[in-house]
């Protein structure tokens, strides 16, 4: 009898374990790597010792996720990047930001406007050193320059020094998160945590799930989301995921309807204006996202799957890349700009 008595005591703490094990990770903390925008390596690569890249305004600036998203939602945000610097600039952008918000927010209350952005700031917190900060950190969001091996040893590095049940997540838009997932020892607490620009504004999220994440990962992630105000939509680990794998081969087509010469660039953005509804033609949003960014997007999908058609690199595209040509933050792509 007592033996059968261990053996029930022992399945029950069994189950109880287990059902710990399996409960979603409640986020409160939450450490983002990469204060400014989001960049992607240039033309020629980088050089050493530079901490050189473009800045990309399509991309989500995931400063803005640490201040008048998360931290005003009541998360304590630990905000590192490279220098005092660019960190500096970073809180002096969240301020903004959130004077922005709290302005339209509090238009009849300026009082409690100014309450509001002294309460979030004082939820965020700096750093220049990312391994000293994350052992105390539910989940971690990498928004950093867009190079694979670069992210890569930065979670390899990061996976020594984070406690076991902190997420790893990140805001990719362009590269593989199983990649990334394979540089540390937590695949099952790993997964994409993709926003849009400008964050505040923009309600959508993509949580992306690798073979290996865990459920209550991908939940804990979903639950994060909406805690933030978001529409979190799901998908698999495929290139682009749902937005920019729909939105990048649009673009591309109708540059290559340009460059058959089916269609004049002006005439193509005046059809899906008009025709289509949308706010801008896709040569206007090329310049505006920044060909260099569009390429290098194509650049890997099609170094990913080389024969798929969607995927093939753009004569027109790479001449004006190589001429430094990028669209709107040159003064010249597909348009000109003054």
């Amino acid at each position: 009898m007592a033996f059968v008595t261990r053996q029930f005591v022992r399945s029950l703490s069994s189950s109880s374990t287990a059902a710990a094990s399996a409960k979603k990770i409640i986020i409160k903390h939450v450490t983002v790597i990469g204060g400014g925008k989001r960049r992607v390596v240039p033309p020629g690569g980088q050089r050493p010792g530079e901490a050189r890249g473009i800045s990309t305004p399509s991309l989500p600036r995931v400063v803005e996720i640490s201040g008048p998203v998360a931290a005003a939602t009541g998360h304590t945000v630990m905000l590192v990047d490279q220098t005092e610097d660019i960190l500096a600039k970073s809180r002096k952008g969240i301020e903004e930001s959130l004077r922005r918000v709290a302005k339209k927010k509090f238009a009849e209350n300026p009082k409690a406007g100014d309450e509001f952005v002294e309460k979030t700031l004082s939820s965020i917190s700096t750093s220049t050193d990312a391994a000293s900060v994350v052992h105390s950190t539910d989940l971690v969001v990498e928004a950093i320059m867009e190079n694979l091996k670069v992210k890569s040893e930065l979670f390899k590095r990061l996976d020594k020094f984070a406690a076991e049940h902190t997420i790893f997540a990140s805001n990719t838009s362009s590269l593989q998160i199983t990649s990334l997932a394979n540089a540390t020892t937590r695949q099952d607490r790993f997964a994409g945590l993709h926003f849009f620009n400008p964050v505040p504004l923009m309600k959508l999220v993509e949580v992306i799930k690798t073979p290996m994440t865990s459920q209550k990962t991908f939940e804990s992630l979903v639950d994060f989301s909406k805690a933030l105000g978001k529409h979190p939509v799901s998908c698999k680990d495929t290139p682009g995921f749902i937005v920019n794998r729909l939105l990048v081969p649009y673009l591309m087509e109708a540059v290559r309807l340009y460059e058959r010469g089916d269609a004049s660039k002006e005439d193509i953005d005046t059809a899906m204006k008009l025709g289509a509804g949308y706010p801008m033609g896709p040569f206007e949003l090329l310049d505006y996202v920044g060909l260099d960014t569009t390429k290098f997007i194509m650049d890997g999908w099609h170094e990913m799957d080389s024969k798929n058609p969607l995927f093939q690199p753009s004569p027109s595209m790479n001449k004006l890349v190589a001429e430094n040509k990028f669209g709107k933050k040159t003064g010249e792509g597909y348009y000109k700009y003054k």
